[in-house]
C-alpha cells in the first residue's frame, strides 16, 4: 500500500486545486514545502485576525499583569485552569462572581483571547448590549437569526450580569440563549450578584431558577473578593500627584 504524500495532503487540506492539477510537475520542486508553509501561516493569520475582529473583546490588561496579591480571595489555580481551555472541550460553563472592580471582566477577556489564539471562536458582550440587541428585533425571523448569531461561538462571554434589572422578556431571551448553548457551547458569565439575588436582576421572571440551573450545571464558579482595583489605582495616582507637588523644585 502506497504511503500518503504528506505534502499532497497539506495541499488538499488547503484546497490548492491548481497546484494539485499539476502535482506530478511540482511534487519534487524545492520550493513546494516553503509555498505550503507560507499559505498555511497566512491562512492562520487571517483566520485569527477575522476571529479577533468578530469577538469584540476590546483592549485589556494581560493576565500576567494581574496582581494576585490584591484580592482577599481569588482561586488562581481555577482561573489558570480556565486559561487551559479544557472547559471549552467539555462544553461546560464558567462564572466569575465578585464585586465591582476586582478584575472579572479582564480575566474573562484574557480567557476569550486565549480561546481565539487556540483556534476557537469567541464573542464578548455585556448583558445590557446582548439583551438590548435581542429585544430590539421586531420580527420572529430576525430574532431567530440573532439568537443563532449568539449561539454560534464556541465561547460566549456575557459580562456584567447583575448591574441592571431586566424585564420578563429579557429573562426569557437570556434563558432561550443559555438553553441553546447548554452542553453544546461554553458560556462564561461575570456577575456582581450571587445567584440568590438574581431574582432582583430579573424580577418576577418565572425562568430564573431554570436559567441558573443550566448555567451552573457542570460549571466552574469562581468567587473573587476584595476592594476595587480601579479605586486602588485612582488612590495611587492621587498619591503620585501629591508627591510630585511636594517634591522640591530644582
Amino acid at each position: 500500500m502506497t504511503e500518503p504524500d504528506p505534502l499532497r495532503s497539506r495541499a488538499e487540506a488547503l484546497h490548492l486545486h491548481g497546484l494539485l492539477a499539476h502535482w506530478r510537475e511540482v511534487a519534487a520542486a524545492d520550493w513546494l514545502p516553503s509555498l505550503l508553509n507560507w499559505e498555511e501561516h497566512e491562512r492562520r493569520r487571517r483566520s485569527l485576525e477575522r476571529r479577533l475582529k468578530d469577538a469584540r473583546i476590546g483592549s485589556f490588561k494581560p493576565l500576567c499583569d494581574f496582581d494576585w496579591s490584591w484580592p482577599k480571595r481569588c482561586d488562581r489555580a481555577a482561573i489558570e485552569g480556565l486559561m487551559g481551555l479544557d472547559f471549552i472541550k467539555e462544553a461546560s460553563n464558567a462564572v466569575l462572581l465578585g464585586p465591582n472592580g476586582v478584575g472579572k471582566s479582564m480575566i474573562a477577556q484574557n480567557i476569550a483571547y486565549q480561546a481565539l489564539i487556540a483556534g476557537h471562536t469567541a464573542l464578548f458582550t455585556s448583558a445590557g448590549q446582548l439583551l438590548g440587541d435581542l429585544c430590539a428585533l421586531d420580527s420572529d425571523a430576525a430574532l431567530r437569526r440573532r439568537l443563532r448569531h449568539y449561539a454560534r461561538p464556541q465561547v460566549l462571554v456575557i459580562d456584567e450580569v447583575g448591574y441592571l434589572s431586566y424585564s420578563n422578556r429579557h429573562a426569557d431571551l437570556m434563558f432561550e440563549l443559555v438553553s441553546r448553548r447548554y452542553q453544546v457551547r461554553s458560556t462564561l458569565i461575570t456577575t456582581n450578584r450571587p445567584f440568590a439575588e438574581w431574582h432582583e436582576v430579573f424580577p418576577s421572571a418565572a425562568c430564573v431558577v431554570s436559567l441558573i440551573d443550566r448555567l451552573i450545571h457542570n460549571a466552574e464558579v469562581i468567587a473573587i473578593e476584595g476592594e476595587s482595583y480601579r479605586l486602588k489605582e485612582a488612590r495611587e495616582r492621587t498619591e503620585q500627584r501629591a508627591r510630585r507637588r511636594r517634591a522640591p523644585k530644582a
